[in-house]
């Protein structure tokens, strides 16, 4: 009976030994691959926002690629908003940076919920041959109702004029606040005016229908039944593009190219 006992437990252990081997070898193996899906979704994201590809649009990673030549990744300061020299846009990893109390500060108080600033953000910029700005796309995030969303906002040249807006991750209820993924509402973006004449951010996402651009250029059809995740995108999209974001970004670029 003892042996039996200690051959059960033996064979136990032998076989979670192996499992353990097994998940460990399959997780590294695995973990390139991974982070391949997750740069590839993130570029994606960043050329919907830029309405280089639709949201409904099946994309090989070639394609994606094609896609996202004319973009330069450009790594800024985000306090100060000068490009840095010095890290590799390829390695960065801005929300690693976020948590990192040596590669962040603590944020201003703010209605997104954002806690800290990364020292450094990565942005994507496309700019003619004549290295005038055509577009420049900027990661957003904030406290929606169950959680943070992630994702990116373009404006044109002008540095006034959404193109495009898009979420690659968030926590928010399917057919309510999971609607910021429902591509109509986000086609509703394109055109509108995310500053007024003074340059402070105030696109808003209002309760019930905005309007048409022309009617409502500062604000976008509430989400049906969402108030908290409307409310969300309007204070992470005002946090971003304000003065403890994105703002000395976007004001050294209306200094270098005139943009008004």
């Amino acid at each position: 009976m003892q042996g039996s006992v200690r051959y059960n437990l033996g064979f136990a252990a032998a076989v979670c030994f192996v499992c353990a081997i097994v998940v460990s070898t399959s997780a590294v193996s695995l973990a390139d691959r991974q982070d391949r899906n997750a740069t590839l979704d993130k570029q994606k994201n960043v050329l919907v926002a830029a309405g280089i590809a639709a949201a409904d649009e099946s994309l090989g990673a070639e394609e994606v690629a094609r896609r996202f030549e004319p973009m330069t990744q450009v790594i800024i300061e985000v306090e100060s908003g000068d490009a840095a020299d010095g890290i590799d846009p390829a390695t960065f990893d801005q929300r690693a940076a976020s948590i990192d109390v040596a590669q962040s500060r603590p944020a201003p108080d703010n209605t997104a919920r954002i806690m800290r600033l990364p020292h450094y953000a990565l942005v994507y910029e496309i700019r003619d041959a004549a290295d005038g700005l055509d577009m420049v796309v900027l990661p957003v995030e904030g406290l929606g109702l169950w959680g943070t969303l992630y994702g990116f906002v373009a404006l044109e040249g002008d540095l006034r004029t959404i193109r495009g807006l898009t979420f690659y991750e968030h926590k928010e209820t399917p057919g309510l606040g999971g609607e910021v993924d429902n591509p109509r509402w986000k086609a509703l973006w394109t055109g509108r005016l995310a500053f007024d004449d003074d340059l402070t951010p105030v696109i808003a996402v209002v309760k019930g229908p905005a309007g048409s651009v022309d009617d409502a250029p500062h604000a976008v059809d509430g989400l049906s039944g969402a108030t908290i995740t409307s409310r969300g995108v309007t204070n992470l999209l005002r946090f971003w593009l304000g003065p403890d974001g994105f703002g000395p970004y976007l004001t050294r670029l209306r200094a270098e190219g005139g943009a008004a």
